[in-house]
């Protein structure tokens, strides 16, 4: 299932889509949708609040994935790795609600991008902006990453795609992609890139 953009792109790339930072709703953005007590992740290198990357509701609105990545001096953080410690995934179930924003950081993208899924096999004239589901489309290697609790090999979730307007742009490195992996059982996901 791809994702693009809800709505429709107009020639200065705006999506036309009037999407609340808080939407419970596929997005690249915003703020993260939490559950009570969720504690914002620190880089464990520079040890500054990670940036929100994407919000993306699994399963209707049951489950949900956050991702997070350091942008506080970007390339210096390992936050391409899944175990680096440069960005933090998470896997959330229930009642969720947004979290409060450290003030410090870079912890917020400069804009809102709303994401509808789309079938893969028919065309679409919205901008791709990842998608849910299949198979990874490694740009390199494999990195399938283990389970922290159980250490099976995690299930790909989605790939993210850098994207092209500059204030909801990831930082993938330049033509990078994102891809996020979760393990259901152990309520855990985890985030890497390559490029």
């Amino acid at each position: 299932m791809l994702l693009i953009h809800d709505g429709p792109t107009d020639a200065d790339g705006d999506t036309g889509a009037d999407t609340a930072a808080d939407a419970a709703v596929p997005r690249i953005g915003g703020v993260p949708l939490v559950p009570e007590g969720f504690v914002w992740p620190d880089c464990r290198a520079c040890d500054g609040a990670m940036q929100f990357l994407a919000h993306l509701p699994l399963d209707g609105s049951a489950v949900a994935v956050a991702v997070f990545f350091c942008q506080n001096d970007p390339g210096m953080c390992d936050d391409w790795d899944a175990t680096g410690g440069g960005n933090r995934a998470y896997l959330f179930t229930g009642e969720l609600k947004p979290a409060a924003v450290p003030a410090e950081g870079e912890t917020l993208l400069g804009a809102v991008t709303a994401l509808r899924p789309h079938p893969a096999d028919t065309p679409t004239q919205q901008p791709v902006l990842g998608r849910l589901g299949g198979e990874p489309d490694w740009l390199q290697n494999d990195e399938t990453p283990d389970c922290p609790r159980c250490a099976t090999p995690m299930a790909f979730t989605a790939e993210l795609e850098e994207g092209d307007e500059a204030a909801a742009c990831a930082n993938f490195g330049g033509g990078g992609r994102g891809y996020v992996f979760t393990c259901r059982p152990c309520a855990e996901a985890a985030f890497l890139w390559q490029c």
